[in-house]
């Protein structure tokens, strides 16, 4: 009896939108940002470059993972519809 309650939580869990977009976001970040210190990590420590460069790149990908996450996000998402738009409703 306790099995079937621990395995319709995580069913229930496994399926939350909520759960799965946490999921996401905790893999995107991990893999993207330990790439992300590789490359400033050869940046800072190249004798040609100067430092600005790292700050530079640090700054140029803080934009563009947010770009990048937000597409992830969307190819992701399940059981949505994305072929019509959305109208918003407005009761007054």
């Amino acid at each position: 009896m306790v099995g079937e309650h621990n395995s319709s939580f995580f069913s229930r869990l496994s399926k939350s939108p909520a759960f799965r977009s946490l999921m996401l976001f905790s893999a995107f970040r991990a893999v993207y940002g330990m790439g992300i210190l590789i490359v400033t990590y050869f940046i800072a420590t190249s004798e040609n470059a100067p430092i600005w460069t790292s700050i530079v790149f640090l700054l140029f990908s803080m934009i563009f993972s947010r770009v990048l996450f937000k597409f992830i996000k969307r190819k992701w998402a399940k059981g949505e519809n994305h072929t019509e738009p959305m109208v918003p409703t407005t009761v007054i």
